[in-house]
Formats: C-alpha cells, sequence, structure tokens
C-alpha cells in the first residue's frame, strides 16, 4: 500500500531503527492491537495507527499530535548511542542484538500506575482483559466500541460494586485508592519527576499495593527514570543466569533500558523452568547458555 495517498497517513519520521513488533509485545503496555494496516493504539485520549515501513514511522492519526507521539516512541532518545555503549559488555550486547529494535515507551504516567498494579499476580491476557473492561466502565468513549484510559476523576467515582464488573478482585480497592491519591493531589507525576529517584520510589511505594517492582515499573515507563530496573521474579533468574554479579558497568544510568533487553532475550532464550545457580559461579567456571545452546560471552567486567 502507498500511505502517501491514504487520507490521513503521514510520515511522522526516521523510526530509527525502532521494531514496533518488539516494542509492543515487551511487557511494557496493555492496550495495542496488531490488525492488517498496523498498530492500533490509544494513549491520552489520542488514537492512533502506527507502522514502519523502510525504516520509516508512519502514523495514521492529527499531524498536530506528532509531538506527542514522537516522544510516546521514544524517538527523542538517542538509541544507537546507547547500544553503542551497552557494547561494552559482550553479554548485554548480545542482549542488545537479539531485539535491536525494542524501545522503552514513555507512557502515560495514571495509565501506567494503574496497569501495573493489576499486572500484580496475573498473565498478559488477563491484564488486558482487565483494562479494557476498565476503560469501558469509566473511559471517555472516543468511537462506538473505543474508550480512552479513564482520568483519575472519572475512577475516584467508582466503588467497590461498580469495579465488580472488571473481575480484577483486590486489584480494585487498590486502583480506586491510586485515583483518589492523585485526585487529592498527594500523588502528583510531576512533583515525583521533580524528585531523586529514590524518593520517587519512597513516595510510589506509600501508595497501597505498590511495591518495589510496580514502583519501579511506574518510575521508568511513566515518569521517564531510565536508570529504574524492575525486578520481578523472572528478571531475578535472568539476572542470576546470565548476570550473576549484577547490571554491567555498561548499563551507566540506563539500567531500566537496560534490563528491557535483558527481560526480552530472557523471555525468548532462557527456558521458562530454569532456576538461578544455588551460589553464584567463579569467574571461568562455566558460561552461560541460551535455550538453543549457544555460549553467550564472558561477562569480565565488575557490575555498578
Amino acid at each position: 500500500m502507498d500511505e502517501s495517498k491514504v487520507p490521513g497517513w503521514h510520515v511522522l519520521g526516521s523510526a530509527g531503527g525502532m521494531d514496533l513488533d518488539q516494542t509492543l509485545t515487551s511487557g511494557q503496555c496493555f492496550r495495542w492491537q496488531r490488525q492488517a494496516d498496523g498498530w492500533h493504539g490509544i494513549a491520552e485520549g489520542r488514537r492512533v495507527t502506527a507502522k514502519v515501513e523502510d525504516d520509516m514511522l508512519w502514523l495514521l492519526s492529527p499531524p498536530e499530535e506528532d509531538g506527542f507521539w514522537r516522544h510516546y516512541f521514544a524517538l527523542d532518545t538517542d538509541y544507537g548511542a546507547l547500544h553503542r555503549r551497552f557494547a561494552a559488555s559482550k553479554r548485554l550486547a548480545s542482549c542488545v542484538e537479539a531485539a535491536p529494535g525494542l524501545r522503552v515507551l514513555n507512557q502515560p504516567f495514571f495509565e501506567v500506575l494503574c496497569t501495573f498494579l493489576i499486572s500484580q499476580n496475573n498473565n498478559i491476557p488477563r491484564i488486558k482483559g482487565i483494562v479494557e473492561r476498565l476503560c469501558m466502565l469509566c473511559g471517555e468513549e472516543l468511537a462506538p466500541g473505543v474508550y480512552a484510559f479513564p482520568a483519575p476523576e472519572a475512577l475516584a467515582t467508582q466503588t467497590p460494586e461498580s469495579m465488580a464488573v472488571l473481575r480484577a478482585g483486590w486489584r480494585s480497592d487498590y486502583l480506586l485508592n491510586a485515583a483518589r491519591r492523585v485526585c487529592d493531589g498527594a500523588l502528583d507525576p510531576q512533583t515525583l519527576s521533580a524528585l531523586p529517584m529514590d524518593a520517587a520510589r519512597e513516595q510510589l511505594m506509600q501508595l497501597r499495593g505498590v511495591g518495589p517492582k510496580v514502583a519501579d515499573c511506574v518510575l521508568l515507563y511513566g515518569l521517564g527514570f531510565a536508570d529504574a530496573c524492575p525486578m520481578d521474579v523472572w528478571m531475578k533468574r535472568a539476572m542470576a543466569v546470565l548476570f550473576p554479579r549484577g547490571m554491567p558497568r555498561a548499563a551507566g544510568a540506563c539500567k531500566g533500558i537496560a534490563q528491557q533487553y535483558i527481560f526480552e532475550y530472557a523471555r525468548t532464550h532462557l527456558p521458562r523452568g530454569e532456576k538461578p545457580p544455588a551460589k553464584p559461579r567463579k569467574p571461568g567456571l562455566s558460561r552461560a547458555k541460551s535455550a538453543k545452546g549457544k555460549t553467550l560471552p564472558r561477562e569480565p567486567e565488575q557490575s555498578c
């Protein structure tokens, strides 16, 4: 298809090597759907269809929203420079090479907070179902059957009884509390963004249902703290196998972005049932292997 001849389609700019499939299926977002003409998504009440052809990012959306989507897709971050920095660690470079088009999105704060509260002890299909039911319950209808993510004010007016339709269990209480804390100003994204990362994490963890992993997801995906490194059970196992001495120095102040590549590599290359070794192996005794039997590069450097 020649998008230049389809009304509404336009080029946002170079995709900079971004791969939408790798990015939008990486577990950091839950409202994108792949269809025949591209990826359909909604963020902050904006609808878009996106596709990459010949490393150009095409959008079906109003041109006046280009600035929003440029930042959302992290096109204002130099991933080429990040990859060169990460290449100082051979094993981290191997993780990047497995999904070089992966990007960490800059998502709306409240949506990230709510979706990762929902994500706890959950799986992606069920998370997506709860999120869509939440949008139908109290999100603005943008088109017939198409809903924006709820504003905090709309969610805060709900009750445990009205939230039962979500089938979210104990997570509904967390969602209501989060919305009310945002509405009363106790949790403000601008204030959090201006704080040092550790102080912002501490404030987030005062919210009911927010532990270290959810807090770091909000910091990374919703507040732009590139050094926030979410660690769930699967990531801890991946780190024990791939980086037993911790995040490599090459990650610098972008540990959160580095962990996204590590997580994706582990998800697609390491066996799901693998458990971390009982004790860290001494350097040189053995070398980690992927599920396909490929020996990974040695990791001689010290962790951060």
